[in-house]
């Protein structure tokens, strides 16, 4: 398999282009036409970890955070993030990131978080707006079912855990064949009327091309009949962070000591306490203090975060306990939940998971 094919259909596991647009995922370097010879998945790509990949004969790192970020014009080595991706180069290694994909995907980073803490009832913290379209197509009548299939097999209509949605109407068109046109039926400029059926389904905004290249190679028409508009629905699947419900409520010392516990902390920073039960817990891996809003919106009783700074913590008002688990921490499963998935995506590929340290902060006791 070729590091493309390969991308590809790491392109389609994790929806990269739902990945927040500040975000730089995908393949950041190596040449595309290679073949694989191993692929090795790892927190992030530092220079340590580029050496294990060459150890293990892998040509393929799959990281979560992406080493190039912004703001780099020229690779001399100079920093850690040039060395890292020098010496990817060199060794003619392909770097691929995947992070915020997996933060906003319906099974990733928080959704590991949520079930380490047993909570229930799970529903996304911050849902993408802005995302979802909706397209209206008229097709003859004896044409719907191919052009539905076609739709559906681009990707439209699914919605959460329901594929091969849509809505039909039957109605009668109108149209008059000008000069210059080939129509499918009728003739030149007579007006026809014909049995159609209106067609409507609704898809993420990054699959609209496809869709749209779908729907008229499958449609009749020499000119297809559509419109596509914006919606403001949220979409309920796809978002950062998540929220869900403890099976017993809990006293605060006792919710921070199993954190600890399932998260193999020395050390938790949070706000004051409130004197009240835990029972509705979000949470939000990496830096998050930008959920801490939502999570109180959403009435929840604690919020389980990092990067958390100082000012941050008065965003408490006295109504939520603001927890800072650092970032690393928060994110610890996600190489171990990027090789689960490659491994039933691809069962007949060896996935191997970095051994290296990549967390930076280190503790003194």
């Amino acid at each position: 398999m070729k590091i493309k094919q390969f991308t590809t259909e790491l392109d389609k596991i994790f929806s990269i282009k739902q990945a927040e647009d500040f975000d730089n995922v995908g393949l950041l370097c190596g040449n595309p036409e290679r073949e694989v010879s191993g692929v090795l998945v790892c927190h992030d790509a530092l220079e340590n970890v580029v050496d294990e990949a060459i150890t293990k004969k892998c040509n393929v790192i799959v990281t979560f955070h992406p080493i190039i970020f912004s703001g780099l014009k020229s690779i001399t080595g100079k920093n850690y993030v040039e060395k890292a991706i020098l010496k990817a180069i060199e060794n003619k290694i392909a770097i691929y990131a995947i992070h915020t994909a997996f933060d906003n995907d319906y099974f990733g980073v928080n959704y590991r978080i949520c079930n380490e803490l047993g909570l229930k009832n799970q529903h996304i913290l911050m849902p993408k707006s802005d995302n979802l379209l909706q397209l209206v197509v008229y097709v003859p009548a004896e044409f719907s079912e191919k052009v539905k299939n076609a739709l559906f097999e681009a990707g439209a209509g699914n919605i959460g855990f329901y594929d091969e949605c849509s809505f039909t109407v039957k109605g009668n068109g109108t149209f008059r064949p000008m000069e210059g046109s080939n129509p499918f039926s009728g003739t030149q400029n007579v007006r026809q009327n014909a049995d159609e059926v209106m067609i409507s389904v609704i898809f993420e905004k990054f699959k609209k091309n496809r869709i749209l290249s779908a729907m008229k190679l499958a449609h009749p028409y020499e000119e297809v009949a559509y419109q596509i508009y914006s919606l403001e629905n949220e979409n309920q699947y796809v978002g950062l962070g998540r929220y869900g419900e403890l099976e017993n409520e809990m006293e605060e010392k006792d919710f921070l000591k199993l954190v600890k516990e399932k998260f193999d902390l020395e050390v938790i920073r949070h706000s004051e306490f409130l004197n009240k039960k835990i029972k509705k817990v979000a949470v939000l891996g990496g830096s998050g203090a930008s959920g801490i809003s939502a999570a109180k919106a959403s009435g929840c009783d604690a919020y389980l975060t990092g990067d958390v700074k100082y000012h941050d913590f008065f965003q408490s008002e006295n109504k939520i306990l603001i927890c800072d688990i650092g970032h690393f921490e928060s994110e610890q499963f996600v190489t171990e939940q990027i090789v689960e998935i490659l491994s039933e995506k691809f069962p007949t590929f060896a996935f191997l998971k970095s051994t290296e340290k990549t967390n930076p902060v280190n503790y003194f006791f």
